[in-house]
């Protein structure tokens, strides 16, 4: 059986029709989303996992802006 989504905030089960192209998905009200917002600027929301546990991840971000930053400047190269 396929669990039905549920408001992150409040709990309350999204009705069927709900998808990503909603305005509000994944919480059911601008409030919850809004109450969202809140709870991440006020610092009570924290990504815990330490990024050094994780060399793949730290070595892949360090080459993807390497990537970034080399793109750039051809960029720049070629507006010139």
């Amino acid at each position: 059986m396929i669990k039905p989504l549920t408001c992150p905030v409040c709990n309350k089960q999204l009705p069927p029709q709900v998808t990503v192209s909603s305005a509000t998905f994944p919480f059911c009200s601008e409030r919850c989303r809004n109450v969202d917002l809140l709870r991440w600027s006020d610092g009570k929301y924290a990504i815990v996992e330490d990024i050094k546990d994780r060399p793949d991840f730290v070595q892949e971000y360090l080459e993807k802006l390497e990537e970034l930053g080399e793109a750039e400047y051809e960029d720049d190269q070629e507006s010139m």
